[in-house]
This record gives C-alpha cells, sequence and structure tokens, in this order.
C-alpha cells in the first residue's frame, strides 16, 4: 500500500486558508482600532469633538457605536464615506466638525433608539421631534457648556 496522495493542492489549502484567518484578524483590529476616540481625535477638525466626548456620559462607549451603522454590511460603506469626507475636510483646512448630513443624524438617530429603547418605552414625546438630539443635544458633546457657545452641536 502506498501514501494518499495529498497532492501540492492541501498545502494551497491550508495556506489559504491561514491567510484567511491572519486577514480577518488585522481587518477586525483596524475596523476596532479606527472607531475608537484616539483615532478620531488625529484629525484636527474632530479634536474637540474627542475632548468633549472624554467628558461626556458616553465617554466609555466608541465614537462610531453612536456615528456608524451596526450592521457590519452596512457599516463599511458608510465609514469609508465618512472618512473620506472627514479626510477631505482635513485637507481643506475646516476647524470644526461641519454639521452632519441627514444619513448621518439618521444613524445616530437609530443608534440612540436602539441602546435606548427600554427607556424610550416610558417616553410620551418620543415623536414630539424627529432627532432625539433634538432635545438630548448635550449627551456626548459639550455636557456643561451651553448651546449657544459649542461649535460641535447640530444646527
Amino acid at each position: 500500500m502506498g501514501t494518499p496522495r495529498n497532492g501540492p493542492w492541501l498545502k494551497w489549502l491550508l495556506g489559504g486558508v491561514a491567510v484567511g484567518v491572519v486577514l480577518v484578524g488585522v481587518l477586525a483590529y483596524a475596523m476596532t482600532a479606527t472607531d475608537q476616540r484616539p483615532f478620531c481625535a488625529s484629525c484636527h477638525i474632530m479634536q474637540e469633538a474627542a475632548v468633549t466626548h472624554k467628558l461626556g456620559t458616553h465617554a466609555d462607549r466608541s465614537c462610531n457605536e453612536c456615528h456608524a451603522p451596526h450592521n457590519l454590511l452596512a457599516k463599511l460603506p458608510f465609514k469609508a464615506q465618512a472618512g473620506l469626507s472627514d479626510f477631505m475636510g482635513n485637507l481643506s483646512g475646516k476647524d470644526v466638525p461641519y454639521p452632519a448630513s441627514v444619513t448621518t443624524r439618521d444613524v445616530v438617530n437609530e443608534n440612540c433608539k436602539a441602546c435606548h429603547a427600554q427607556t424610550n418605552v416610558n417616553v410620551a414625546s418620543m415623536n414630539a421631534k424627529p432627532y432625539c438630539v433634538d432635545c438630548h443635544r448635550n449627551v456626548a458633546h459639550m455636557r456643561h457648556k451651553p448651546i449657544s457657545t459649542r461649535t460641535v452641536a447640530y444646527e
């Protein structure tokens, strides 16, 4: 009896699986790292938002827990587009984050509602205004500063 013929395909298969596992690990690490406040604060237009977030009630959360979709298939293109927009803002010399787009505001609003679903059940005026931040503008950024003096508040 001879030895079974595994051929070179088995080596290629195992090598491909190993490369795939390493690639998925690197991508997962990169996704997590780029969701965090230190990464976001590396852009000068986000420094004020990062400082005020650090002082806010959601300081234990990453930026993208609020500012990006939670579904990975929706998050990837959203994050790429928002990152490119922020990068271009840095290149053009913007000093502060510009007002959020309707898409971003919708994502943030859905994330507020998802995380605070139990609390929302008891709120009678949930539909009084379109966005949670219309009433709760100070939760994540500039908690102790009047709205009129904040540069990170939505307009």
